[in-house]
């Protein structure tokens, strides 16, 4: 079975459920890239290519939900060097700014070459003849240039959903003209910002010696690849829905209770990740306490830090950081059931994310560098009463679209203390018209307009 449309991803668009009877079922994750694909794939016939997520397991082809998906093998060791090693230990801290420093380890890369025409090979498999292949992220890009020597009649499209670094940062890989050359295998290779499109394109031209003309690299053969921004989105109606429903309502006041009714409720939602500032914001609101400019009474903080890459040393060290950093802070600052910063490790359900958005007076989104940062827009989504305030560090991509949020450079601790109490402090018509025009962005341009606009942009003749 072939598909004219063929997405191909590090993890499949499932998530296994493990049912009483010993038996295994699947069913669509909750991400937006599954959401906005979704209609495209079940018009097209689609396939998915993709890992189930779970190491040494071999899967048949199957379908569910109008999607025929498409399951790549990773073995324990590809999961050890590919996933953990090469994609998230030495690309993931080099194309973010290298707030750790990244690992270059030559078996790493043999793996990520040998995972990669894998991932490649499924794809040409599943492709009918001149069919659309659409390739994401970090963890693939040598597919695009593989897959055009295996099916040079197929369209490849690439998108980046992570920052792409500039040029002096993507010197230090020793294998830069390997990944260059594999993302020049696209026809349309998309960023989330201007900028990490034109740090593409200077790569091209200043280490490859291409031509470059706007937004298009000259190869040798006479082909053009375009690399141009897409910032991706959310599904704004689904969110919105969730938002409005009474129990979701009913249960942002028992949140707000439970944190003590303070005027203010905070809150931070994200995967704990070095990249994402938290220690910062943290030792922010605990210098407010500390020079009594704010009180439990005024403000409580929610920081919600989801489990990440827990095998990885660095996640370990930052999880320990953190940890210690709130127990200060509460030991100093918290009263008996009134913690100054309520810290969860934990995932929570849509509609629980959603009563929380709902929750929450000031949004805190600070990383220190993001390719988007979808939580802020999600925050934005569910305000449909335009309430509220977003704090938004200027060096996630969502400040490219959310002028309006308390823009702030999360590395200056003044700036963030200045500006949380800013927010806190601002007049209720201020912040209703702040975040009206954030909503009326965010509702013209959702997922599906970001899809869209990447697909019409891979179909347009060069």
């Amino acid at each position: 079975m072939t598909s004219s449309f063929v997405v191909v991803a590090n993890r499949l668009p499932v998530d296994r459920v493990d049912l009483p009877n010993r038996q295994t079922t699947w069913r669509r994750s909750p991400g937006g890239l599954v959401t906005a694909l979704a209609p495209v794939m079940q018009r097209h016939h689609g396939a998915w290519i993709g890992w189930s997520g779970a190491a040494d397991e071999k899967l048949d082809p199957f379908d569910t939900d109008d999607m025929h998906l498409v399951p790549v093998e990773l073995t324990r060791e590809d999961v050890e060097l590919y996933y953990e090693g090469f994609s998230n230990a030495t690309l993931w801290p080099l194309y973010h700014d290298v707030i750790v420093p990244p690992e270059f380890h030559r078996e790493w890369w043999e793996a990520y070459v040998a995972v990669n025409l894998r991932f490649a090979e499924a794809a040409a498999g599943a492709a009918a003849e001149d069919a659309v292949v659409w390739v994401h992220d970090y963890q693939l890009q040598l597919v695009p240039s593989i897959l055009r020597r295996l099916r040079p009649d197929v369209r490849i499209g690439f998108f980046l959903h992570i920052p792409f670094p500039p040029t002096e940062l993507f010197a230090q890989m020793p294998w830069r003209r390997q990944i260059l050359d594999g993302l020049l295998g696209a026809d349309l290779v998309g960023f989330q910002r201007p900028g990490a499109a034109s740090n593409f394109a200077r790569l091209a031209r200043n280490r490859m010696g291409l031509r470059t003309r706007g937004d298009r690299i000259h190869l040798p053969d006479d082909r053009v690849v375009r690399a141009r921004a897409f910032p991706i989105s959310i599904d704004v109606g689904e969110l919105e829905e969730l938002a409005r429903r009474p129990e979701t309502e009913q249960r942002a006041k028992e949140i707000r209770a439970e944190v003590g009714n303070p005027q203010h409720v905070l809150l931070g939602v994200d995967r704990l990740d070095y990249t994402k500032g938290i220690r910062q914001r943290l030792r922010a609101f605990g210098e407010l306490l500390d020079e009594n400019r704010v009180s439990v009474d005024d403000a409580v903080f929610v920081q919600v830090a989801t489990p990440s890459r827990e095998r990885v040393e660095q996640y370990r060290m930052l999880r320990d950081d953190i940890e210690l950093l709130v127990g200060r802070i509460n030991g100093e600052h918290g009263r008996i059931g009134t913690p100054a910063i309520n810290y969860q490790h934990t995932s929570y359900t849509r509609p629980e994310m959603a009563a929380l958005y709902r929750a929450a007076d000031l949004a805190v989104v600070t990383p220190l560098r993001d390719g988007m940062n979808l939580v802020a827009k999600e925050y934005v989504a569910c305000r449909y009463d335009d309430t509220g305030a977003l704090l938004l560090s200027e060096f996630a991509g969502a400040a490219d679209e959310f002028r309006q949020a308390f823009l702030v450079n999360p590395h200056d601790i003044n700036g963030l203390k200045d500006t949380m109490l800013e927010a806190m402090r601002c007049e209720p018509r201020q912040l209703n018209r702040r975040m009206k025009a954030m909503r009326k962005h965010l509702a013209q341009h959702d997922v599906n307009v970001w899809a869209a606009s990447f697909l019409r942009a891979l179909h347009a003749e060069d």
